[in-house]
C-alpha cells in the first residue's frame, strides 16, 4: 500500500512530519520545508488509496485586501502554471495544491511534486511580498541555507522551468553552507 510507504519516502526525501494523522482511511502529514528564496512553508500531504495525492501548501494567511487583484493574480497564475493550482481556503486563506493520481505515486513523483511546489513558491515570493509581509517592499533574505537543498538538486528536470536562477541560488546556498 502507497500510504504505508509515503513515511519511508519521506525520510528518503529528507523531509520530517512536524504533523501525522489518519482518518477513515486518509493519511496526512504536515511539513515544514524550505525553498531556496523562501523558509518555512507549510505543507500539508494527504493521501487517499483511491484518489491519490494532494500537495496542499499553505501559501498565505488569509486575505484581507479588495480580494479582485488577488483573484485575478490566483487565476492567471492557475492558466501559468498548470501543474499546481491556486485557490482560497474556507477561511479565505490562499492554498497552492498538485495533485498526483495514485497509479503515478511514487517516491520520485512525490519528490517532484514537492520539489515543484517550493520552486513555484520561490518563483512567486516576489509577486506575493504584500500578502506574506504585509507593509514591506521586499521578502526577508533566508536566514539559513534551504533545507530542501538535496531534493532540488535530487530532481532538476522537474523545476528546470521554474528556476531560472537557480545556479545562482545553488551557489548562495553552498557558500552559505560552508560559512557555516
Amino acid at each position: 500500500m502507497v500510504v504505508e510507504r509515503l513515511d519511508g519516502w519521506l525520510v528518503e526525501l529528507g523531509m520530517e512530519p512536524v504533523e501525522r494523522a489518519e482518518r477513515e482511511g486518509i493519511i496526512s502529514r504536515d511539513l515544514i520545508l524550505d525553498g531556496r528564496r523562501r523558509q518555512d512553508i507549510r505543507m500539508t500531504l494527504i493521501v487517499d488509496e483511491s484518489v491519490g495525492l494532494i500537495c496542499w501548501v499553505h501559501y498565505a494567511p488569509p486575505l484581507n485586501d479588495s480580494f479582485r487583484v488577488s483573484y485575478r493574480r490566483f487565476l492567471r497564475w492557475n492558466d501559468e502554471f498548470p501543474f499546481a493550482k491556486f485557490a482560497l481556503s474556507e477561511d479565505e486563506r490562499p492554498v497552492l495544491i498538485s495533485e498526483v493520481p495514485i497509479e503515478r505515486l511514487d517516491r520520485d513523483a512525490l519528490g517532484s511534486a514537492v520539489a515543484r511546489l517550493l520552486a513555484l513558491c520561490d518563483l512567486l515570493l516576489d509577486d506575493s511580498v504584500r500578502w506574506l509581509w504585509p507593509g514591506a517592499d521586499k521578502a526577508p533574505a533566508p536566514a539559513r541555507p534551504s533545507r530542501q537543498a538535496a531534493l532540488f538538486d535530487r530532481y532538476p528536470a522537474a523545476i528546470a522551468e521554474l528556476s531560472p536562477a537557480l545556479p545562482e541560488l545553488h551557489s548562495a546556498d553552498a557558500r552559505a553552507g560552508a560559512a557555516r
